[in-house]
């Protein structure tokens, strides 16, 4: 902005003056602002936040005005308190330059030493514009007054008289962009506009009193309950009012006259919404006083008691009001003692955040991140779990809240501080946004509209600093605010605990214990005593650990507080911390690099399978930092993991050793594979994929070992070359985390050995290999299960090439055709694994497809799985594995079509379910449709079988019923959404329409 020279020896230019349009010098000679005598009024209008509006807007009123033109244009040069006033509102509103050009006498409110009317000067205001007075049953507090204009008539004098208030608060509010008047605090503008909101409803029940009742008194009592930010008297230029009708008695008049009310006040003021009402917009209109009660006490959910903490009357029966308001407080300070009470805020606050479009997150001031919504939901959460017990909380406003909450130790001074001045600031933000054009908005202008966004600054008093223009001071305040607000926010509610426990501030109030459970229970921890003893392990000393915990942990929490499990979570982060005191660089990266830091939250706070892996395998906490291709969590390449374990565990000797080489490092995987699933970074394929190629690495390194310890202890060759075929799941590719290892184990004596020494010697490696794999550890367990055997587990642990041959030629029952169906190697001897596969490529692909009665054979065993394998008492709509349309259902399904046509169809020699799914829609031996929902049910329920482990930290196949473990399996299966009902019925929908397809391929 130009500063106007100490000496006015010459008309600046309008390029001076911040006037770009080519129309300017015209419109300037058209008020006669062109000689000396008008320097002052140029330089005041160049201080305007848009000079050319307010320009445009002047020489509009000149025209309306014709001879009264000159009476304005000596007060602007006598009067600075009005040339403020004035230039102010049309150089930031063009809605208000439009009602000035309507009503051009309108100026005249700006003039002279002016106060802000009253709230009944307000009132009188209005019902004076439509000839109100009081109705022959109104009361001193039961303010109903009957107009003498209705309909139309009346709605437009309501609204220029509105207007008219408006625009003097408007007009003062931003006289100091101009002159040097005195900055409106936020309080006084939202309290003045609330006054404001409250007279209109007064004014509007007045005209409706004269239409609903036209020939009697109104004898009904009708309270309006101001709700939401009018209630709180905080109120923005332009918003909803939201409001509640209670009335005795409730009957259809009463319900007319409340509609009439809301058609009236939302065609001349304002949008009149009811929507807080029970039931919301499904629900009656207005009820009696006993009837909002016993919703409350029945059927109410806690946003709803939140809702009410603004609840004020307004107009109207006031000692109704005042009783429904007395009736419900008990109960909205008794809410945070809800079950449901930190699920439904919690899902509340997530569904608010993403009904914003990501295109406009960093834009949009109030319900984005960093936004007034944070700023008013912390509060209100503060206020309903310490109110019931402190009632100096009872308490309206965001900002007379913060000031309570800090006074009574509940916050910290200084961020209270803080907060109300960031709260504030983006509320001035709204505001200014809100005044150009009189529309309802909170969103900043895009950064390319260089135009808009220097106006904006200039109206919310942004000045140059001397480095930065206004339009770069207001981007950096934005920016600088909103990250406060997100700092202040975990602060919030973690810094008083955490003064509680740890003497961080010897100033400091420092929460009561029953104060801090309190609080701690609010935020979701269930057990909130255990909670509040993690704090003071983890904070304890003055150490410099102490410290750098005391930094960390208000973010860390408000990340865990997000979390299925921050209980768990807690619980976790001090095992973790306190196995991590001797690595130095275990708090700095929590402290240096914040995406590790929520990483690991998010990961803790989901899964009971992962912390103790990262107790033991610590170095992967440095893979959840980002690297300069993403997150490192992904750089790992599951073929090189598997050559590590194999070059690893090959420099020990001792069996033992090896294999807890290999152990150590498939840890290490195991832990950055559930993490990165956990964190949505890996899809079902990719995990399965890592998770076998581990188990199959580690196997190959332990038999690797058993065998170089045997050929030390013959000091001869092996007697037999020796190889490990995967079955199912292991063959397939497709290992969850809590899958077996199902293998058969063959081996081909070497030339000149006795057959029958070989094979005890490969039964022996076989034994030792099963025992050094099975043996007892903390670690996810490596079980080994040759149950697919020939002849089952009746049969022997290891055959040669050849037995095999002759059992599959002469023997082979129709489930171990099926089952062979996913041999694959895994392990030992690559060219004796290779001719097995040849050897038993014949069997189960057989020429011209399995036989009718193998067909037959394989659906009574599948009908016989299905009646009988499934555990007692689980659910079989449920069940992953066993369940209807689960894995089993569309595995089978699978392997039928593969056992008829795989001899005919070479694509389908494969063990991968997914790939052969592909290749039967590619030969079109089922429709596209058909393979497209069984490959969607068997990934659902991967996906969902993998989540329960990682959950639970241990096998399972049951998915739970609704509740608190199912919410933690839906969030780590990535269903995207709050209500953990619907990922069920998604589960259910999917699993249904797949069991109609392998009913029909099995009745084929």
């Amino acid at each position: 902005m130009v500063k106007p020279p100490t000496a006015r020896s010459a008309i600046p230019g309008p390029g001076r003056l911040g006037l770009v349009e080519p129309t300017a010098p015209t419109d300037l000679a058209t008020l006669g602002w062109v000689n000396l005598d008008s320097v002052e009024l140029l330089w005041a209008l160049s201080r305007a936040a848009n000079a050319d509006l307010a320009l445009r807007s002047l020489v509009r009123m000149h025209e309306g005005l014709g001879a009264g033109w000159a009476e304005l244009d000596a007060g602007l040069r006598t009067d600075t308190g009005l040339r403020g006033r004035l230039f102010g509102v049309i150089g930031a509103s063009s809605a208000f330059g439009d009602h000035l050009a309507a009503n051009p006498d309108g100026w005249k409110l700006l003039r002279g030493d002016l106060d802000l009317p009253s709230h009944a000067d307000l009132t009188d205001e209005l019902l004076a514009a439509v000839g109100a007075t009081p109705d022959a049953s109104a009361s001193e507090l039961n303010h109903v007054y009957r107009s003498t204009i209705i309909g139309t008539d009346a709605v437009a004098a309501l609204r220029k008289t509105y207007r008219d208030q408006l625009m003097v608060l408007a007009a003062v509010d931003l006289a100091a962009t101009v002159e040097n008047e005195r900055v409106l605090p936020y309080q006084t503008v939202g309290r003045q506009l609330s006054d404001m909101a409250d007279a209109a409803l007064t004014a509007a029940l007045a005209v409706a009193v004269a239409t609903i009742y036209p020939d009697g008194p109104c004898t009904a009592r009708l309270a309006v309950i101001a709700m939401g930010k009018c209630g709180a008297r905080e109120l923005n230029y332009v918003s909803d009012v939201d409001v509640v009708f209670v009335a005795e008695p409730s009957d259809a008049s009463t319900s007319r006259l409340a509609g009439e009310l809301m058609r009236v006040g939302s065609s001349a003021f304002f949008e009149v919404d009811a929507a807080l009402r029970p039931e919301g917009k499904r629900g009656e209109l207005v009820r009696t006083l006993d009837s909002h009660v016993a919703y409350y006490q029945r059927w109410a959910k806690t946003w709803e008691f939140q809702a009410l903490l603004k609840a004020r009357p307004a107009t109207g029966d006031l000692a109704l009001g005042q009783r429904y308001v007395d009736a419900l407080s008990p109960m909205v300070w008794g809410a945070s003692e809800r079950d449901d009470f930190v699920t439904d805020l919690q899902a509340m606050r997530r569904r608010v955040e993403s009904m914003v479009p990501p295109e406009l997150r960093e834009r949009e001031i109030k319900l984005g991140r960093g936004s007034l919504r944070d700023v008013e939901f912390a509060v209100q959460l503060l206020q309903l779990v310490h109110g019931r017990a402190d009632e100096s909380l009872h308490v309206k406003s965001t900002v007379e809240a913060l000031t309570a909450l800090a006074a009574g130790g509940y916050v910290g001074r200084d961020d209270a501080a803080n907060l109300t001045a960031s709260y504030e600031f983006l509320r001035l933000i709204e505001h200014r946004l809100q005044l150009q054009r009189l529309k309802r908005t909170h969103t900043l202008p895009p950064a390319d509209d260089e135009e808009a966004l220097r106006w904006l600054a200039r109206a919310a008093h942004m000045r140059p600093d001397g480095r930065t223009d206004a339009l770069g001071v207001l981007g950096a305040e934005v920016k600088r605010n909103a990250h406060r607000i997100r700092r202040l926010h975990a602060k919030l509610f973690y810094r008083p605990l955490l003064e509680s426990v740890a003497r961080l501030d010897k100033d400091a109030i420092r929460l009561s214990p029953d104060a801090a459970i309190r609080q701690l229970a609010a935020l979701g921890y269930t057990a909130p005593e255990n909670a509040l003893g993690h704090l003071k392990a983890l904070t304890v000393g003055a150490s410099r650990k102490g410290r750098i915990q005391a930094l960390l942990l208000p973010t860390l929490l408000e990340w865990l507080s997000d979390t299925p499990d921050p209980d768990g979570g807690l619980l976790a982060y001090r095992r973790l911390s306190e196995a991590m005191t001797d690595q130095d660089w275990y708090l700095r990266v929590l402290r240096d690099e914040g995406a590790v830091a929520q990483r690991l939250m998010i990961v803790l706070g989901s899964s009971a399978y992962i912390p103790d892996l990262l107790i033991k395998a610590p170095d992967v906490l440095r893979q959840f930092a980002d690297g300069p291709n993403g997150p490192r969590l992904l750089d790992s390449d599951p073929d090189e993991v598997a050559r590590g374990i194999l070059s690893s565990s090959a420099r020990y000797d001792d069996p033992g050793r090896a294999v807890a080489a290999a152990r150590s490092l498939r840890r290490h995987e195991l832990a950055r594979v559930a993490s990165a699933d956990v964190l949505g970074m890996l899809d079902v394929p990719q995990v399965c994929r890592a998770l076998s190629s581990v188990w199959s690495a580690v196997f190959g390194a332990a038999l690797a070992a058993v065998i170089r310890a045997s050929e030390a202890e013959r000091g001869a060759p092996a007697p037999a070359s020796f190889a490990v075929i995967g079955m199912g799941r292991l063959g397939g590719g497709e290992l969850g985390y809590g899958s077996d290892a199902d293998v058969l184990f063959v081996c081909d004596p070497n030339p000149g050995e006795d057959e029958m020494l070989a094979v005890k010697w490969a039964n022996g490696i076989a034994d030792r290999v099963r025992k050094l794999l099975g043996a007892p550890s903390t670690d996810p367990p490596l079980e080994v299960d040759t149950g697919l055997r020939p002849e089952g587990r009746n049969g022997p642990m290891v055959r040669t090439l050849a037995s095999y041959e002759a059992y599959y030629r002469q023997w082979a029952q129709a489930w171990e055709i099926q089952a062979l169906l996913r041999a694959h190697t895994v392990a030992g001897d690559a060219d004796l694994g290779l001719r097995f596969l040849r050897m038993i490529d014949a069997t189960r692909y057989p020429e011209g497809g399995v036989s009718e009665t193998a067909v037959r054979e394989i659906r009574r065993i599948k009908a016989r799985v299905d009646s009988e394998r499934l555990p007692r008492g689980a659910d079989p709509a449920t069940h992953t594995k066993l369940g209807r349309g689960g894995l089993a259902d569309v595995e089978w399904t699978v392997q039928l079509i593969q056992l008829r046509h795989a001899h005919d169809v070479p694509s389908l020699h494969n063990t991968s379910t997914l790939e052969t799914l592909d290749a039967i829609g590619a030969a079109e031996l089922m429709s596209e449709s058909d393979v497209e929902l069984l490959r969607e049910a068997w990934l659902t329920a991967t996906k969902a079988r993998n989540a329960l482990v990682l959950v639970r930290g241990k096998p399972s196949d049951q998915l739970p019923g609704h509740g608190r473990l199912l919410s933690a399996v839906a969030q780590v299966a990535g269903w995207d959404g709050d209500d953990a009902g619907e990922f069920l019925d998604n589960y259910l929908r999917v699993t249904r329409r797949a069991k109609a397809v392998v009913e029909r391929t099995f009745g084929a």
